[in-house]
Formats: structure tokens, sequence, C-alpha cells
């Protein structure tokens, strides 16, 4: 059994920060303005909150009364800044690397209601936060913008007051008091009363403080600071937020570029066993950005190795190791090295196949212009002409005769090089992808959409179609997809449009024919394919606010569907 005298210890709530990584895309993307519409979104919602957005309802009433009392400010804070990032599933690209960081502080003008502020109240908070940025992040006007989403808010939370006070923190009273640190340096979990003793030994392991007067814990998902209250005015601005605070989302957000890049890594990997690529530049240019990426991790994690190295505050170069350890950083670089070698060996196999394709396809023509140039088969031809010319009793007068001679050598040059041309012309066309898109409308105004299953664009909603199959009709092959892909069976109104433009599809030259149609049968048919995750009936009201794959958004205003 615990000590009951680990149960009288209170510490009082001072503040606390939130960090949530993201990579930004500064062309499209304003930070300043961005986080002042992200603080007024997350005033304005915490204001309208309703009960369901409570998960845990016995704490309701308490919750709401606490957002009522929330101050809170949002700002942005760059790490790396020209990091190119480019994320292989929705094909968006960014060039910035950092966080938003929310200063946030409960019942700041009524500081008595702060004793009333506990660890599982806290970490509810956040969960709400995190909802509301992903319903954010998927806004189409975001594009530029893309949260780390998949992990928690991290929460660090600072102490200025115990009960009771004046505390010297010393192993004895570390130990004694250890339920209570426990439960507070571990904001997401852990504040059930039957968690062991042996849990809580492990959470008051790894005390960062070299003072009696201080402790500081920073875990994989909250940190917990609690400084004396003289020491907290003093030093908390000067020392403990530069050393200790300010390294933990840094780090953060390079752990989750590691784990993005990793993950873009294994999209790559999966693109290259299928017919995902289509033309040489769109493999050299995952080749330079491959090589990109990986030069600024090493050169980022260089630097901070380099910190280890040569830094004398050793507080702050424990901060830093205990960080690395703490969010497995070695790991996933070692991880992420071996993924680099390997698929740059295939990019790099695979833009050598493609290169040779494209070669044999125009040795042809290219040995023939060689052959008549090289050999000098022309000249020799304009001498057999001027013999066989000769022969006919001259007849034929000088001027005619030179002009005849030079009509039948640039015409057969002519049919040479425009045979060199049409084998480049096939060679091109080889490289083009040719697809059908399917803008699907029911009697209702609604329109089908499906939700992707593979990458790119995998989970984004995006019109039934696919590609043409070779000697396949464009019609006939959007009948086959749309059947394959939602179960309908549809029939062609009209073309909204040819559509070519470079980059609308990340995977190569990819040249689409959009069609309207409308449903045979009944619509009650519907249901998702082995190409679809799921497919679904969306007004046309709301596709303004949907993030749609490819130019997809282009075809349904092409289609008149919206402005």
């Amino acid at each position: 059994m615990l000590d009951l005298m680990s149960e009288i210890l209170q510490f009082i709530y001072k503040e606390e920060f939130w960090f949530i990584s993201a990579f930004i895309n500064t062309i499209k993307i304003n930070t300043e303005l961005k986080s002042k519409e992200i603080e007024n979104l997350i005033k304005n919602k915490f204001q309208n909150l309703k009960d369901e957005d409570i998960y845990k309802k016995e704490l309701k009433e308490d919750l709401f009364e606490l957002i009522r009392n929330i101050s809170i400010k949002c700002s942005w804070v760059t790490c790396l800044s020209n990091f190119p990032y480019k994320d292989e599933n929705s094909e968006r690209d960014y060039n910035t690397l950092g966080y938003f960081q929310f200063e946030v502080e409960y019942y700041k003008d009524n500081p008595s209601k702060k004793e009333s502020i506990k660890p599982m109240l806290i970490q509810q908070v956040p969960f709400i936060l995190l909802k509301i940025l992903k319903e954010f992040n998927n806004k189409a006007e975001n594009m530029g913008l893309y949260f780390d989403t998949e992990s928690p808010i991290y929460i660090f939370v600072t102490s200025n007051k115990t009960k009771p006070s004046d505390i010297i923190w010393n192993p004895e009273n570390i130990e004694k008091y250890k339920k209570v640190i426990g439960y507070w340096t571990e904001i997401y979990s852990g504040q059930w009363d039957d968690y062991s003793e042996t849990l809580f030994n492990k959470r008051i392991q790894n005390n960062l403080s070299n003072r009696l007067s201080e402790l500081h814990f920073i875990r994989r998902n909250s940190g917990f600071v609690y400084m004396a209250e003289e020491n907290y005015e003093k030093f908390f601005e000067s020392y403990m937020k530069e050393f200790v605070l300010d390294p933990t989302p840094k780090m953060r957000a390079i752990l989750f570029s590691l784990r993005s890049i990793n993950e873009s890594l294994d999209i790559l990997f999966l693109k290259t066993q299928t017919q995902a690529f289509q033309d040489l530049n769109t493999i050299a240019k995952k080749i330079r950005l491959l090589r990109t990426q990986r030069g600024m991790i090493q050169t980022t994690l260089s630097a901070i190795y380099n910190e280890l190295d040569y830094n004398r505050r050793q507080h702050y170069t424990r901060v830093l190791k205990l960080l690395l350890n703490e969010f497995e950083v070695t790991n996933i670089v070692d991880r992420i090295n071996v993924k680099f070698t390997s698929i740059y060996d295939v990019m790099e196999d695979l833009h050598r196949k493609k290169s040779q394709e494209n070669q044999k396809r125009t040795e042809r023509g290219v040995n023939l212009l060689n052959l008549l140039f090289g050999a000098g088969i022309l000249a020799d031809l304009a001498g057999v002409v001027m013999i066989w010319l000769n022969l006919q009793q001259g007849t034929i007068n000088t001027s005619v005769l030179n002009g005849s001679i030079a009509a039948i050598i640039i015409g057969i040059l002519l049919a040479t090089i425009g045979y060199y041309l049409y084998i480049r012309l096939q060679t091109e066309k080889s490289e083009v992808g040719k697809t059908v898109d399917a803008v699907i409308e029911d009697r209702e105004g609604n329109i089908i959409l499906i939700k992707r299953k593979y990458p790119p664009f995998k989970n984004f909603y995006a019109l039934p179609g696919g590609f043409i199959e070779k000697g396949e009709k464009p019609i006939d092959a959007l009948v086959r997809e749309v059947k394959e892909e939602t179960n309908l069976k549809v029939e062609v109104k009209s073309k909204i449009g040819f559509y070519t433009e470079e980059g609308r599809d990340p995977r190569g030259n990819i040249h689409s024919i959009a069609y309207k149609c409308s449903i045979i049968g009944d619509i009650s048919e519907l249901r998702s394919g082995d190409d679809s995750k799921k497919v679904e009936i969306i007004h046309k009201g709301k596709l303004k606010d949907i993030n749609l794959a490819f130019d997809h958004k282009k075809i349904l205003e092409d289609a008149k569907l919206f402005k």
C-alpha cells in the first residue's frame, strides 16, 4: 500500500503551455495571421461547447466551468526554415517545420480557484482542442498547413506553490510524495487510485532539477515543472523556459518530421512497386527530394549532438539527452537511414529502366539519321542520281537537273526526320497515362464521391474513375470503373472537359476526360468496391468545404456544381 502521507501534498496550478507540431508552406500561410485565426477559433469553440464534446461526462460541469475561465494565446515558433517536405499521400509541399504554442492559464483573474484544478481535469481540454484542430486541418483553405494530429497535444504544466509549503525536494520527500508527483508528471494517464507502486516509482525517475526547491520532469506527452514562488518569478522566463520548455517542443517537432518522412518513405516504396510513376521527370524529382531531406535531417541532428559535445550547461545537456531518449529519436533515424538507402536504390533502378525503355523507342530513328549523315549515304545517293541523269542523252537542262537532285535529297531528308519525330512522339505518348472521371449526380442534387483506399491521396474524397485500359474506349472505361468503385450502373450524359495540366496528377503525365453521368436503376445498389475505401452521397452544397484529390474540385467547378 502507498504511504497515506502521499495524499496530503497538493501542488497549486500556476499555468501551462500546449504545443502541436506542424509543417507549413509559408508561400500559402501567413503564420502570424494563422495563429490569430486559430486562437479566435478555439476561443469561439470553447465558449460554445456542447455536452457531446465532453469525453468524460462525470467531469462535464467542472470542465464547462474551467473552460469558461480560460485565458489562451496562440503563436507560431519556427524550428527549421527551408525544410522541404512533400507528403507522399496528399502530394502537398511544405517548406517550414515548427509548432504552434498555446500559453494557457485558468482562473487568471481569480487565483484562489486554481487550488481546485487537478491533473484529470487538465488533460480533458487538450483532447477537445485536438478534435477542433483535426477539423480545421481538413479545410481546403488550410492546404499549406499540416498538423501532427496523430499525437496528443503536448502539455507542460507549471506550479509555484504547494500545500504544505516549502518542501525540500530531497530523495526522501520525492519518495514520500511519489503518488501525487506521479499524477502531475503523467498528465494523460495515471489518474486512478489503484495504480501500482511500481508505476509511481518509475514516474518519479529522471527529475531534471539540481535544486532542492524545484522539480522538473519531461515525459513523452507531457511535462511538469514546480518552482518555489520566488524562484518562479526570478528564473522561469529567463532560464526555465529557454533551457527546459523550449527544447521539448522543438525536439518533438523533429520527431514529427522524422515520423512523417518515415511514413512517406513507406508510401514511396509502395509506389515503386506499381505503375505510379509514368515519366522520368517525376522519378528524378523524387530522387532529388530524397537527397535534400536526408541532408537536412543529418544537419539538424548534427547541431543537436554538437550542443551535447560543446555546451557547458550541464542541466541543459541533460535535458537534451533525456529528450533524445524519451522520444527515441536515434531509433527512428536508424530506421529511416535504412529505408533511404533501399528506396534511393530502387528509384535509381526505376529511373534507369525507364530511360532504357525510352532509348529503345527512339534508337531506330536516331540510328537511321546517323546512318544517313554519318555514312554519307545522302551524298552517295546524289552521285547515283547524277550518273543516271547523265545517261539520258544530255537532254535535261542543268538548272533543272540540279533542282531535281536537291528536291530528291530534301525529300528523303524530310522523310527521315519525320520518321524520327514520329518515334519521339510515340515515346512521349507512351509516357502519358489516360484516365476517366465521373461526375454522378442524383435526382436530389447529390454527388457520388469515393474515399480513396490507396495513395496518392489515401483517405481523400475523389470522383469515381480510373485508368483506361489498352484498346478500351473512354466511355467503356468510365462505366467499368464506376461499377468497380461504387457498384452503380451509369450512362454518360455529356462531356465536361479534357484535363492535361502539368502536375494535376502526382503519378506523372496523366490526362483525364471527365463526364457527367446519371444513374441507371436504383441508388440503393451503392456500395464501395475493391479500389474505394468508402463511397458516399454528398450534397453539392457541401462540396466546396471538402478536400478533394487531384484536380477534382476544378472538374466539379467546370461541371457548374459550385463556384
